[in-house]
């Protein structure tokens, strides 16, 4: 009997603890459960609650965010149309999504306010002579593309200033573009040379160009291409000169927001089918004969065989659409950049792998 009282005392004294115990436990559980939940969910959800594709095809047409100021790029004539090499790779987009090359609305934007139009969604795709670095990928929400464009930056000069050398270039005022890597690589560049500089830095790329071209400064430095490209449109062209001297790499890509894997996927695989088009021969001209070939890998590539299309969400047939619409990049290549445009920009390392390029895309299979 007295064993009896003492246990139950004993049960009865740590009562109270247990059921303490137990309710901070269940409170904790209570806590802790919507919040592992939530932060287990929330950032999935988020990444995956963007759905451009749909977006896009209820709009009724393509936003694309280019320059519209660059020729060879993006530019927009005097007949109210764009041309250039960023263009074709929307009007590209267009087709698959509506069949129609011109179902795009390009909206012009500078350096410096196009990576917030593309995030907070006023574009759908950013296509604007824009190179792919590691800070832009990893930190600035955006997913980039195939690049479009191999380039490198480089230094214009007046032919008769004497300027043979970015060491000539000391203490001399060089014009370039604010909110860009170019302003960050002149400034790494002439460090590194222990070269002392001027920087006369503009926003809108034709003020820089424009006080070039009044004299203002001694030398401005831009991508290659772009210095190419802009010098045929000064008053005297042959009165400047480039110089030979690389200042980086520019590997110029499209780009999309983060957090949209279908359109991610869409937008590679559309710039993947311009490589591939022109590395099996297939262009705009001779699309047809190839629609009786029996090549596997043309038959699954223009979709007269198997469904590649249908993990894109698109008709099987989505690159024989792109060619016979937009053509191969062989042949946007050279209507905007190469031997059948004013620029004549020889095609180096943005040949096909095939001839010594850069250009490669993945197995169509």
């Amino acid at each position: 009997m007295e064993k009896s009282m003492r246990k139950s005392t004993l049960i009865l004294a740590i009562a109270p603890l247990i059921f303490m115990l137990g309710a901070c436990n269940n409170e904790s559980g209570k806590t802790k459960a919507p919040t592992n939940t939530a932060s287990n969910t929330e950032a999935p959800v988020a990444r995956h609650t963007l759905n451009t594709v749909n977006t896009v095809k209820k709009r009724g047409k393509l936003i694309c965010g280019v320059s519209g100021e660059l020729p060879g790029f993006s530019f927009l004539g005097t007949d109210g149309k764009y041309s250039g090499i960023d263009v074709d790779i929307c009007r590209a987009i267009a087709v698959v999504l509506f069949d129609n090359p011109d179902a795009v609305e390009f909206r012009n934007l500078n350096a410096k306010e196009r990576f917030t139009a593309l995030q907070t969604g006023e574009i759908d795709i950013l296509s604007r002579n824009t190179t792919w670095v590691l800070s832009r990928d990893a930190s600035m929400g955006l997913d980039f593309a195939p690049v479009v464009f191999y380039d490198g930056q480089g230094m214009m000069i007046r032919k008769n200033s004497g300027i043979k050398s970015l060491e000539d270039l000391k203490d001399k005022g060089i014009c370039v573009q604010t909110g860009t890597t170019t302003e960050q690589n002149l400034a790494d560049q002439m460090r590194k040379r222990n070269v002392s500089y001027k920087p006369v830095v503009f926003e809108d790329i034709n003020i820089t160009f424009a006080t070039y071209s009044e004299g203002r400064c001694d030398a401005i430095t831009a991508d290659r291409s772009a210095l190419v490209s802009r010098r045929s449109t000064l008053p005297k062209p042959e009165d400047n000169v480039i110089l030979d001297e690389l200042l980086s790499s520019e590997p110029l890509a499209p780009a999309v927001k983060q957090g949209d894997p279908q359109w991610t996927d869409l937008v590679n695989w559309v710039v993947y089918t311009l490589i591939k088009a022109e590395e099996l021969g297939i262009n705009s001209q001779n699309l047809a004969k190839f629609s009786t070939n029996t090549d596997p890998n043309i038959k699954r590539f223009l979709g007269t065989e198997g469904n590649l299309g249908e993990g894109l969400g698109l008709s099987n047939d989505f690159a024989a659409k792109i060619i016979k619409n937009v053509g191969n990049y062989g042949e946007i290549y050279d209507r905007n950049l190469g031997k059948n445009s004013q620029l004549n920009l020889t095609r180096n390392q943005n040949k096909l792998w095939t001839k010594g390029g850069l250009l490669y895309a993945p197995p169509f299979r």
